[in-house]
């Protein structure tokens, strides 16, 4: 409190106390609204969210459920993701996306990256988490087709969506189940148009996922009975499938987000697994017009068809059985002539996974 006397002897001194007064009052005020304020007492800092972009493997259906109940329960975010996901047109498509840099994170055919990696060894991602650790890859036909083998499709056309896993495959199953592929013709369309062209008869076969194609095809009414699978598992091509792969320069530069990333898919899926009707809410919730009913029944299959390996019950989901991968990457490269053979540790590594402990063993 300043002397009486000097305010006496000075008028103007009152004058400076309360422009004084004042502009502290303002300054402090100003700081209080941009958050800059001196707190009262202990404040934790804010904590820098690291933008990352995740292109999916296709469009949104129940399976991708996980993804999404992970991203609306605050996972991502607790980890400081800030995490954007966009659909996908192809389980092969986010292999180079993430290569160039457009995504730094992508759900895709972890035999796609071996391919790349066989390729291109400085530019590929790599794979850090395993989901699909059964081989879902097909070509479907029309159930009353003459095309009952691999051999019937000599001399056909079949068509895809250009990204299509099992499209880059398919010299592989060639080769495997003794085909000539010189004789089939291949055609390419929009991801939306695959099952209409099938059932139209406007191509012979189609290639795809079991699953994809099949829930796809009921949302037109096509029965299971309509339509006839040849699965390349069943000629001998025992390989993983989708997975979640990140750029390398992410994996030095943030191995703390790769972490945090994948302990956060990780609590989804778990919360996935219990509460399947909340994972297919919140694809709902970005895609409204989805078919409740059939995507949950596409989340089942999927679970089943695709992700349901016995060795999860020892490793866990997400992990890999190193020695079935070293085979798959030996069955790509002969087949495909690939110009070099990618070591396991090139293409998958368990760096960023949680503790086993803490991976889904039972999916049923």
């Amino acid at each position: 409190m300043p002397d009486p006397s000097l305010i006496d002897r000075n008028p103007k001194f009152l004058t400076g106390v309360r422009f004084m007064t004042s502009t502290r009052r303002t300054l402090l005020l100003a700081l209080a609204a941009i958050g800059l304020a001196l707190p009262l007492g202990h404040a934790t800092p804010a904590v820098a969210e690291t933008k990352l972009k995740m292109v999916l493997n296709w469009k949104y259906q129940g399976p991708q459920g996980w993804f999404f109940l992970a991203q609306d329960r605050g996972y991502f975010k607790k980890a400081g993701i800030d995490l954007t996901m966009d659909q996908g047109n192809g389980s092969g498509a986010p292999i180079p996306l993430v290569a160039s840099g457009t995504y730094d994170v992508g759900f895709g055919d972890i035999n796609a990256l071996i391919q790349f990696a066989a390729q291109k060894p400085e530019e590929a991602p790599i794979a850090v988490y395993v989901l699909y650790n059964q081989p879902p890859f097909t070509i479907a036909v029309r159930a009353d087709s003459s095309i009952k083998t691999p051999k019937d499709l000599e001399g056909k056309t079949l068509g895809s969506a250009p990204g299509d896993g099992a499209l880059k495959l398919f010299p592989a199953f060639c080769k495997i189940a003794k085909i000539d592929c010189s004789t089939i013709k291949i055609t390419t369309f929009q991801p939306n148009l695959r099952e209409q062209m099938l059932m139209n008869k406007q191509v012979d076969g189609v290639f795809g996922y079991v699953n994809t194609i099949r829930f796809s095809a009921k949302l037109m009414h096509v029965g299971d009975n309509e339509i006839r699978y040849i699965k390349y598992g069943d000629y001998g091509m025992d390989l993983y499938s989708n997975a979640i792969i990140v750029s390398k320069k992410l994996t030095k530069e943030h191995p703390e987000v790769v972490r945090g990333l994948i302990a956060a898919i990780n609590h989804g899926i778990e919360d996935s697994l219990k509460d399947p009707a909340a994972a297919i809410d919140a694809v709902a919730k970005r895609e409204p017009l989805i078919n409740k009913t059939v995507e949950r029944e596409r989340f089942d299959a999927t679970l089943r068809d695709e992700m349901d390996s016995p060795e999860i019950k020892k490793i866990g989901l997400g992990n890999v059985d190193k020695a079935r991968l070293k085979k798959s990457i030996e069955i790509l490269v002969e087949a495909q002539k690939l110009p070099r053979t990618p070591t396991v540790d090139e293409i998958y590594t368990d760096k960023f996974m949680p503790p086993v402990a803490e991976l889904p063993k039972k999916l049923f």
